[in-house]
């Protein structure tokens, strides 16, 4: 079998990268959460970036979606005039 490092520093591989991805891990700061690739020398980030490329996560959409970015203040509002 052939190993592709991508991490030295933990033994992280080409295939675990991708494998933590598959799992949801859509940014260099989620792989490090999950294995932590790039949390030491960080001379692996760049490489991650590119494993990990753009648009390739499918949980990556934007944030507003066309609603209000804070949502439920009428809620808070409401629990606190209630307190």
């Amino acid at each position: 079998m052939n190993r592709v490092y991508v991490c030295n520093c933990f033994g992280v591989t080409e295939a675990q990268v991708k494998k933590h991805a598959e799992d949801g891990a859509c940014t260099p700061r989620q792989i490090a959460s999950a294995c932590k690739a790039g949390t030491d020398c960080g001379s692996c980030v760049r490489r991650i970036q590119a494993l990990l490329g753009r648009g390739s996560c499918s949980r990556h959409e934007p944030s507003d979606q066309g609603r209000p970015m804070v949502s439920g203040l009428e809620t808070v509002e409401a629990l606190e005039e209630a307190a």
